[in-house]
């Protein structure tokens, strides 16, 4: 990609140019604090009354202002050329990106919405050595009416700032980074599918960047925002995973960071992910204590639909109590929509391999999968368990693609009528106006 040099250009002026490149009428005064909502856009300082009081102090310490960013538009010759084929997640990405620094003495800066580049790090900078870092992931819809939501990014805003807490980076205010955000999709409409199984991934992540080798909290930090067109991750219907279980291998404990999304949680994890395929498994099963309790499946939550000892229908998930789970959007939305169906009982609690394997003997499992941002739902279809007692691996198939009644489908099919504005949810979808 060429590079060029560009006088930054001052928020007002800046403003008035985007609104230019996008036909819209420029906000009145560009530094007038953004006034946010949990499931709308912001309103602009054009459409907002005026302000009967002085402008409220900022304070940076705290927080970084959308008010504050400075948009450069890429040039024509700066864009990237759009994929014409299928969207594989994180291959493609979009034409601009979202940073902003931090200092511990000056807190944080002023917002940048600019080109695609390369970040600039000293061979020095604390994420390298330490994996000072943490991410979100959520994604924008195109909607049926073409109008483009996001999906509950309140809740990844408020997972962010609790993992930054725990990794001693610095926090912001949610409803900023969510309408900056806002502003980002609306410069790289383009890049949103169209199509009513793909999506735009959106991708904030934060980072140590302080030049210093010992190990400390981060003096400077940098956060960006990077968005991909991703497609469908079912591309032929539903497809049962197969799961390697192994107590030898620990995602998490507690005491631990395993509830937080950093990036340490899920490098160690790849070299297992090498020795599931090679036992012919597409996943892992993470257990936990000497009673190998199941906690996670890949990167998902994880959830069983069954009928329990007491031969009542039940949903159920490990709960977050002991640290060991990371809260899910996904997660946390089927376990609303189950209790709203009323049908069936919803707990949020601990099962183990001997669980699995005397409900699997008696009849009673009828559905395990997991639940994340990239699939909604993914079903499960055997176990590949290594019984460290007997020492050899068992093979166990789990019935969740003939299950009747067949509630992962149920859960597939009324997530994405939300994602995709076939049924109004608005408490769940931060709408991107255009």
């Amino acid at each position: 990609m060429a590079s060029r040099s560009v006088a930054l250009l001052t928020p007002r002026s800046s403003t008035a140019f985007v609104a230019r490149l996008l036909n819209t009428s420029p906000p009145a005064d560009s530094a007038a604090p953004a006034q946010t909502t949990k499931s709308t856009e912001t309103t602009t300082a054009a459409s907002a009354p005026p302000p009967v009081e002085k402008e409220q102090k900022k304070d940076h310490a705290r927080t970084f202002y959308r008010s504050e960013m400075v948009t450069i538009p890429a040039l024509p010759s700066e864009k990237i050329p759009k994929p014409t084929g299928e969207l594989p997640f994180g291959k493609y990405y979009s034409d601009h990106m979202i940073d902003v620094d931090w200092t511990l003495e000056g807190g944080w800066g002023k917002p940048k919405l600019h080109k695609l580049q390369p970040l600039q790090l000293h061979p020095g900078s604390k994420v390298l050595h330490y994996a000072i870092e943490l991410f979100e992931g959520m994604k924008a819809y195109r909607g049926i009416d073409n109008k483009i939501r996001m999906f509950r990014p309140d809740m990844n805003m408020a997972r962010m700032n609790r993992t930054a807490q725990r990794s001693a980076l610095p926090t912001f205010d949610s409803d900023e980074l969510i309408n900056m955000i806002a502003d980002q999709i609306r410069l790289d409409l383009e890049w949103v599918p169209s199509s009513a199984t793909s999506s735009l991934y959106i991708r904030p992540t934060l980072i140590g960047t302080d030049k210093t080798l010992g190990v400390g909290n981060p003096h400077d930090a940098k956060l960006f925002v990077v968005t991909c067109p991703v497609g469908s991750y079912f591309t032929s219907g539903f497809q049962p995973v197969s799961l390697l279980a192994d107590s030898q291998f620990v995602r998490a404990f507690p005491g631990g960071v395993g509830a937080f999304k950093m990036g340490c949680n899920y490098a160690p994890t790849i070299g297992v992910a090498q020795s599931a395929q090679a036992k012919g498994c597409q996943q892992v099963v993470w257990l936990s204590g000497d009673n190998e309790e199941l906690t996670e499946v890949g990167t998902m939550n994880i959830f069983v639909f069954w009928k329990n000892e007491e031969g009542d229908l039940e949903l159920a998930t490990p709960p977050l109590d002991k640290g060991i789970i990371l809260p899910g959007v996904t997660r946390d939305s089927l376990l609303h929509l189950g209790k709203e169906y009323g049908e069936f009982k919803v707990s949020e609690r601990s099962f183990t391999m001997e669980d699995i394997r005397l409900a699997l003997k008696e009849g009673r499992l009828l559905q395990m999968f997991g639940a994340g941002t990239a699939c909604v739902v993914s079903p499960v279809g055997q176990i590949v368990y290594h019984n460290r007692k007997a020492d050899k691996y068992e093979t166990w198939n789990i019935p969740t693609m003939e299950a009747k009644p067949n509630l992962m489908q149920r859960f597939y099919e009324n997530i994405t009528d939300i994602q995709y504005g076939r049924v109004d949810r608005p408490e769940w979808c931060f709408e991107v106006k255009q």
